[in-house]
């Protein structure tokens, strides 16, 4: 058995649940904060049988979808004055990691 932890966006995190579950997997969703824009995301915690982790990893990837956005950026000069402009970044995608699960008991 597998546990997959998957950082997605939370602009993703509702379209990939739906996914995982017309999928048969179930999972369990945090709301969680990190990253390059300390912006909120969602990890969602999918435990699965090993012949399954390629499936769910595919389903995840099919609905978290790297995208380009302009966000403020603030620049410092050495005279204490500070100039605001837009920089892309690459946000949204997942983030995954495969754990060996050594026992799961459901109570």
């Amino acid at each position: 058995m597998k546990l997959v932890l998957a950082i997605v966006s939370n602009d993703d995190a509702s379209a990939v649940t739906s996914a995982l579950t017309k999928n048969n997997f179930y999972m369990t969703r945090l709301s969680t904060t990190g990253g390059f824009l300390r912006a909120g995301n969602t990890t969602l915690i999918v435990g699965t049988e090993d012949d399954l982790v390629d499936k769910c990893i595919e389903v995840i990837g099919s609905e978290a979808k790297r995208r380009t956005e302009i966000v403020p950026s603030t620049a410092s000069y050495d005279i204490g004055r500070y100039a605001s402009f837009p920089v892309e970044v690459q946000v949204g995608g997942a983030t995954i990691f495969v754990l060996d699960v050594e026992q799961f008991k459901k109570l």
